[in-house]
């Protein structure tokens, strides 16, 4: 699986309040994330998500 890597947006904190590095987000293909399948379940914690992929080519995720 390929993942990119962004800038993070940041914040309005003062820069000497900034950290050193920059945050990063991971960006993820939804073909690479789903991998063919229409739905992938995904756990956070305790709770479970399920990510969907509809007819109408819309990404659905329900608790």
């Amino acid at each position: 699986m390929q993942v990119y890597e962004t800038p993070h947006a940041g914040s309005m904190r003062a820069a000497s309040e900034r950290p050193a590095l920059p945050s990063r987000e991971r960006e993820l293909s939804s073909l690479e994330l789903l991998r063919g399948a229409r739905e992938v379940v995904i756990r956070h914690g305790e709770q479970t998500y399920r990510l969907r992929h509809t007819r109408n080519d819309k990404l659905i995720l329900t608790k």
